[in-house]
């Protein structure tokens, strides 16, 4: 049995090989939360392993301008968006493979599905552009 935190297998994220463009994961943390640096490695290692999605890291404190109003009280809280919206906004466990099935999850629904709106769109939109997306 492999660990909980060890990478999948790449897996193809829609039909006929092709890939969702513009996909972004967002892991909003704080430098002093313990999880967060364990999970930063698995973090970087799932970007490399996904070139389709842009995989940033914020941390709340030293860029609270991006995180805005929102309040977040469990880490790591992930935020994904199709590059346009945010899809999903909340606490994940720090385990690589439940991010790589929540990424082909949302990446195999069906497109024009609504987003998660209100402050998560607020946030994906504010780190989209600081971040030069």
């Amino acid at each position: 049995m492999s660990s909980p935190a060890a990478l999948p297998e790449p897996t193809p994220t829609s039909q006929g090989g092709a890939t969702p463009s513009g996909w972004w994961a967002v892991c909003l943390c704080a430098a002093w939360c313990g999880t967060c640096g364990i999970y930063r490695p698995l973090f970087d290692e799932l970007a490399r392993a996904h070139p389709d999605v842009r995989f940033e890291w914020v941390d709340i404190e030293d860029e609270s301008d991006l995180v805005g109003d929102l309040d977040v009280e469990t880490f790591p809280t992930l935020l994904i968006a199709d590059g346009e919206r945010a899809l999903f906004l909340g606490p994940l466990l720090p385990q690589a493979p439940v991010l790589t099935r929540l990424l082909i999850s949302l990446q195999g629904a069906a497109p024009g599905g609504a987003g998660v709106g209100g402050d998560a769109q607020g946030v994906f939109d504010r780190v989209r552009t600081a971040r030069g997306g």
